[in-house]
């Protein structure tokens, strides 16, 4: 037998970050694997051969994807004949569904199991594609607590093992008390379009907040996105600055946090911070995804615990006065606080505990 080989579809942040430690664990146990495929900076320091920059991945909403679909259609036949050519033991997709359910179809046909790793959210936008899944993917393998019981209920075979971010997160973080110092941590997104819309009517939000409360609010920048600084530099009167230090620190020391929706809820309620949660993208994009979702809760910190804990202002409510009014409510209601707070500590428990990537690692392992 040759050097084992894995193919990995990972073009979200997100799904760099969560896959680069599966395939650590992996590597524990089969220490010559090989990894091929898409992925970010976390997987090209783990020597993943990678066959688009990972910037040109990291695309939000339908229309923005259309205006790329030259790119994507390309790359996406690059993969299918890297797959067929080099014959990898597993595909494993992870998230990136746009992307991914179409690979998983051209290659479906090579015989090699195709696994998927934090699953698309069919149950919330596309039910129609649960029986592309059910067709074109050996096993799912999911990371949030209610996932496995919608996919059984199809007949796809399902593993749940846990959210990574309970071993990403420092343990001193989970669950510790709010520091009290009218902070406010401002997470406008990690890709470009989400900060280039959420930015400023964030900052603006920052700028009621401290006229009103005499608070400070410190910006989670990603190195490289944009120029948070010339952003910001109106702003600095009001006590707000920039922060390129990891997300998780900012969030742990602010007393509340204001974040896109995404994966941030997710962290935050793991840190036990009470949150503000928006949405907005373009009006094509929304126009399509209202539409398709059929919830009634989009923040995932939400959907975890079964119900909306945490305020969440889509599209035209994320306005700075929206915004500024539901932050507001945190520090002049205490028992509401009190409240939100104690549903937010039990976000760990139901997120599997410790141990994701190394369950996950040990499932795909056996494709190996």
């Amino acid at each position: 037998m040759g050097t084992p080989l894995l193919f990995v579809s990972a073009g979200d942040p997100s799904g760099d970050n969560a896959f680069s430690r599966v395939f650590a664990a992996l590597k524990l146990h089969t220490p010559d694997l090989e990894l091929i495929g898409l992925g970010g900076p976390k997987l090209l320091e783990l020597d993943q051969e990678q066959f688009a920059d990972s910037s040109d991945l990291a695309v939000l909403g339908f229309w923005e994807v259309a205006k790329r679909a030259s790119f994507f259609r390309k790359l996406l036949g690059k993969c299918v004949v890297e797959i067929a050519e080099r014959r990898p033991s597993a595909v494993v997709l992870v998230d990136y569904p746009g992307f991914n359910l179409r690979l998983a179809r051209r290659i479906k046909q090579l015989g090699i199991p195709v696994i998927y790793y934090i699953s698309p959210q069919v149950w919330a936008w596309g039910k129609r594609r649960v029986g592309l899944i059910r067709e074109c993917v050996d096993r799912m393998i999911v990371i949030l607590p209610f996932e496995q019981a919608f996919f059984k209920q199809h007949d796809i075979a399902c593993d749940f093992v846990g959210h990574y971010l309970l071993e990403d997160i420092p343990e001193n973080f989970i669950g510790s008390e709010p520091p009290g110092n009218k902070q406010v941590a401002l997470m406008p997104g990690s890709r470009r379009q989400e900060v280039d819309r959420m930015l400023t009517p964030m900052l603006e939000t920052a700028r009621l907040l401290n006229q009103t409360h005499g608070s400070n609010a410190v910006v989670a920048a990603v190195k490289g996105l944009c120029d948070y600084e010339a952003a910001v530099k109106g702003y600095s009167d009001y006590g707000v600055k920039v922060s390129y230090e990891d997300s998780r620190k900012t969030v742990c020391e602010s007393d509340l946090v204001l974040t896109a929706s995404g994966t941030a809820t997710l962290e935050t309620g793991i840190i036990g911070r009470p949150m503000v949660v928006v949405y907005k993208t373009g009006f094509i994009t929304y126009q399509i995804a209202r539409r398709l979702v059929k919830l009634d809760k989009i923040a995932l910190v939400n959907l975890v615990l079964g119900k909306k804990v945490v305020p969440e202002l889509i599209q035209e409510q994320a306005t700075a006065e929206n915004m500024a009014q539901a932050m507001t409510r945190y520090w002049t209601e205490s028992d509401y606080r009190r409240e939100v707070c104690e549903w937010l500590g039990e976000v760990p428990k139901l997120l599997g505990g410790v141990g994701a990537s190394k369950r996950a690692a040990e499932l795909i392992g056996k494709y190996l």
